[in-house]
């Protein structure tokens, strides 16, 4: 009996001592060694905070070893933050141009990433898209469904103060009235409202960057017009967006293309909602700076990770090293989405420089 009590112990003596050589050997389990787990500190634009917080992504980034802390503001203020915020790890603005400055900021040289990014496009309800096309404002390909905006038109109707009254069949609907404008948001607290005036303003100067201040002068008339007839403006992209979708506000909306796929994947309803690719459109580049080693972790997950990548484009995003990815969840939702923007022959606008920018805006907003 005793012998046998002894060789108990023993058993379990060994097994206590394996264990120990096991942990030792294996410590990689999340669950029992915290040290591998980093916290990341940045600031992102505010239209990726759901992103962040999303269960399933906040999961996959611990399985990387990161938990992230995020502080979100507009992009064009994040430079003045992330010039006197210490202990940042990474700034990850909605576009190129803010995250150039906080390059800058920081004196980085290294390019930053950009996971992914996300085209800017028309909303309108569909009998309101009809009336542009009739117009030769809009066309529509009969074999992908997909609908284009005609930015070259749309210029010189602004120009000629064309009327919503004017145009063939907009009678049939009343609530098509006034001057014909696209809503957007502030430019100077926002990212799309900034990115529209660098559109136009590419548009107004023969599809040419604004590159120096008689380029400004050049198309300073048509975008303090564009943006005169708007009236108040919102400051958040979300805003106008959700009056659309409310049945109020303007006619034609400026916004994210992930704003309206991004509904179309949660399973909200989007009823008559069209999608009109501007036929020269800017991208809304996610650029990711990163100011630390764990910046740079976190920035070549959101790249890299598969799963990572499988879930910006579920909210709507097209990822960088997959654009396939959106394209493939898009397929069958409406509205209808293209594909491939190169095969839906949407050519890009060049950015201006930030400074050149702000002089747009300024010009814009009519302000000296």
């Amino acid at each position: 009996e005793a012998f046998g009590m002894r060789r108990a112990l023993g058993v379990v003596a060994a097994l206590a001592l394996l264990g120990g050589v096991a942990f030792a050997l294996i410590p990689d389990d999340p669950k029992k060694d915290t040290a591998r787990t980093v916290t990341v500190t940045g600031l992102i634009g505010s239209e990726k905070r759901a992103f962040f917080e999303n269960d399933d992504v906040k999961a996959e980034l611990a399985k990387q070893g990161l938990v992230v802390r995020t502080d979100s503001t507009g992009s064009w203020t994040m430079s003045d933050q992330a010039g006197r915020t210490p202990g940042l790890d990474f700034a990850f603005p909605a576009s190129s141009a803010p995250a150039r400055e906080i390059q800058r900021i920081w004196k980085l040289q290294d390019s930053p990433m950009v996971p992914f990014y996300s085209p800017l496009v028309i909303v309108a309800h569909e009998p309101v898209a009809k009336v542009l096309k009739e117009n030769k404002l809009a066309d529509l390909d009969a074999v992908t469904g997909v609908w284009t905006f005609r930015m070259d038109e749309y210029v010189n109707a602004l120009k000629g103060n064309r009327r919503w009254e004017e145009l063939t069949g907009a009678g049939a609907h009343p609530e098509l009235s006034g001057q014909l404008f696209v809503t957007t948001t502030d430019p100077e607290s926002s990212s799309s409202g900034a990115m529209y005036l660098a559109l136009l303003s590419y548009i107004a100067n023969n599809h040419q960057v604004v590159s120096d201040d008689a380029g400004v002068a050049a198309v300073k008339d048509v975008l303090y017009k564009a943006n005169a007839l708007q009236g108040i403006q919102k400051s958040s992209s979300d805003e106008p967006f959700r009056d659309f979708g409310a049945g109020i506000g303007s006619p034609l909306i400026f916004a994210y293309e992930s704003q309206a796929a991004a509904l179309s994947l949660q399973g909200k309803p989007t009823g008559d909602m069209v999608v009109l690719y501007p036929d020269t459109t800017v991208y809304s580049d996610h650029t990711v700076v990163a100011h630390t080693d764990n910046g740079r972790k976190l920035a070549d997950a959101l790249q890299n990770d598969e799963v990572l990548r499988g879930l910006e484009a579920g909210f709507g995003l097209r990822p960088q090293a997959e654009p396939e990815a959106f394209a493939n969840l898009m397929r069958e939702k409406k509205p209808t989405f293209a594909p491939d923007l190169t095969a839906a022959k949407v050519k890009q606008a060049t950015l201006p420089s930030l400074d050149n920018l702000l002089k747009l805006t300024t010009a814009a907003k009519g302000t000296k």
